[in-house]
């Protein structure tokens, strides 16, 4: 039952309004199941001459308010479950995204983008077609055969008659309890290659360039080939299944029909039924045949729905690594003091600790320069500053308080942190820029593109602050997004800075007014600044070197120099490259 719980949660909410629903569904079921019985009796007044124009008007008046009736009463039920279906799948994806948001970054590490998007689209969609489509084929199904069943015994067709021709549906139950589990394995499948697909998808299109760039366009279609083949592959096999399956349903109402014939048409001749009702139960079985097919419809959709349903549930259940503790308190705007003691952190399945034996201590307002090799442990720092992983007790305090006692959102927000990356959305730069607080002032907005020296670049496009980027903000250069990167992270005026590599795609000299700036602007902050060029931290008040994730030395600019340490050796280096280009 608990890969069904998203769906029954969602009925139960909503209960009163599918049970209008159905009503207005089985209603029309009922009314229209008279349609047989009234067509018999015409047929009978017309063998027995007993028929009027009068009557035939009445008769065919009879039929067209049934008809009418039917396809009011219907409709009404099938837009009701319709809309039902579209709240499911509106509400269902915005759950979705909110769980997304509530995920850690190791959980999307591990899951593709493509892939969690085909969780929103494909799996959404298909259990939304079984509470709309699904609800209505199924009620107007279960309850025509219903209704056709009453009233054939209510008429003057012989229990035994009707008995005979409805054996071969009796076969249903058990064409479903066979093929039924076999559909759903088949489904669960194409759902995962159909996922797989989204993920080679997504992945080759945010590759494109690379590809075009090494001319392996061959080989990239031969992967994304691969992963629409195993589609195909599995698409296949569902549908030979289905295809068995809503075969037989058909098939068993044909051989109802058969008998209905045979045993319809002796009984007829003999004088033992009337002609009218021989048409009545003829009409009544070829009736059936569309509601069988629609069980059939149904099945195979209900078992899709059960795949995707448990992949959404399994989703949904999946729980955040990063939580919050019941009794959680805020973070306040007060001390912004950094105390750092005997940290050591490894990754999780990692049996090596990017992090070991850190201790440090930064004043509110100090600026705290960080450098190191690749892969010393510089970013991992910042992330547990910010429980992006989550740090051991009591090894990271802020404020006096341990990180892992107060609320995430409070946390955060007195943090400003500006990676390497400087993603943007596909909207426009003043949105970027603005995306903490979009209800800054223009002057305020303005001050953080000077601050982070692309307010000239801007300025200089066609529609300034205006012009929407391109998806990732692709419109601009590596450094024009670490810039408007830059300037978001300013707009935030978060007591704590963090720029993690943040000018490693613009040039010397505009690093350095970066820097300068920051200095001026941010020197009531307490600002840590990670780097590769020594450049962008020389004036720190205190810069600590990072080496396979221990601290391999301390002090400033000139007392590093002095150690001839590993930041000498660094500094050296990267001096002797500037002379060089």
């Amino acid at each position: 039952m608990g890969s069904t719980r998203l769906l029954r949660d969602y009925v139960k909410a909503n209960l009163g309004m599918y049970a209008t629903g159905v009503f207005f569904i089985i209603l029309s079921n009922v009314t229209q199941s008279f349609f047989p019985l009234v067509l018999g009796h015409l047929t009978d007044d017309l063998q027995q001459k007993t028929a009027t124009l009068e009557s035939i008007a009445r008769y065919s008046l009879t039929l067209l308010g049934i008809g009418v009736t039917y396809g009011v009463l219907f409709g009404i039920g099938q837009y009701t479950n319709a809309r039902l279906g579209r709240k499911f799948e509106y509400v269902t994806r915005q759950k979705l995204f909110r769980h997304f948001a509530s995920l850690s970054e190791y959980y999307f590490s591990r899951h593709g983008v493509g892939r969690l998007l085909s969780y929103v689209m494909n799996d959404v969609t298909a259990v939304r077609e079984s509470i709309s489509n699904g609800v209505n084929q199924t009620t107007n199904a279960i309850f025509f055969i219903l209704s056709a069943f009453v009233m054939m015994s209510l008429s003057s067709i012989p229990f035994s008659l009707i008995a005979g021709t409805l054996l071969p549906m009796a076969t249903i139950p058990v064409i479903v309890v066979f093929l039924g589990p076999r559909i759903r394995k088949r489904s669960l499948e194409v759902q995962e290659s159909l996922a797989s697909m989204t993920e080679s998808a997504e992945e080759q299109f945010g590759g494109i360039r690379v590809t075009k760039t090494f001319a392996a366009e061959e080989m990239a279609s031969a992967r994304f080939g691969a992963s629409v083949d195993r589609i195909r592959q599995n698409q296949l096999a569902l549908v030979r299944i289905s295809s068995l399956f809503q075969t037989l349903l058909p098939f068993m109402g044909s051989l109802s029909m058969v008998l209905a014939v045979l045993i319809g048409g002796y009984m007829t001749l003999t004088k033992q039924i009337s002609l009218g009702s021989f048409v009545s139960l003829t009409f009544y079985l070829r009736m059936m045949m569309t509601p069988l097919q629609q069980i059939g419809n149904v099945i195979n959709m209900m078992q899709r729905s059960r795949a995707s349903l448990e992949r959404l549930n399994n989703l949904l259940a999946a729980a955040p690594d990063i939580r919050e503790r019941p009794d959680a308190a805020e973070l306040g705007p007060g001390g912004t003091d950094i105390q750092i003691r005997n940290l050591s952190f490894c990754y999780p399945g990692s049996d090596r600790c990017a992090l070991e034996d850190i201790n440090l201590s930064i004043k509110p307002g100090r600026t705290l320069g960080i450098v190191g090799r690749t892969g010393s442990g510089k970013t991992t720092l910042v992330k547990l500053l910010l429980r992006v992983y989550d740090p051991p007790a009591h090894t990271i305090l802020i404020g006096g308080r341990d990180i892992r006692d107060v609320t995430l959102s409070s946390l955060r927000s007195q943090i400003a942190y500006i990676p390497q990356d400087g993603f943007l959305f596909s909207t426009t730069i003043r949105d970027n820029i603005a995306f903490s607080n979009r209800e800054a002032m223009e002057d305020e907005m303005k001050q953080a593109a000077r601050d982070a020296q692309i307010y000239s670049s801007i300025t200089e496009l066609p529609q300034g602050f205006d012009t929407k980027l391109g998806e990732r903000g692709i419109t601009l250069s590596g450094g024009q997004r670490q810039r408007a990167s830059l300037a978001r992270g300013f707009m935030k005026h978060a007591p704590i800075l963090i720029l993690d590599d943040s000018v490693s795609a613009v040039d010397a000299v505009t690093e350095t007014s970066i820097v300068r700036q920051i200095r001026a602007s941010h020197k009531d902050k307490t600002t840590l600044i990670i780097a590769h060029r020594i450049s962008a931290v020389k004036h720190a008040d205190e810069i600590i070197v990072l080496d396979e994730g221990h601290i391999v030395g301390r002090g400033t600019h000139q007392e590093l120099l002095a150690q001839k340490g590993l930041y000498a050796s660094l500094y050296s280096i990267q001096e002797e490259g500037t002379r060089h280009a």
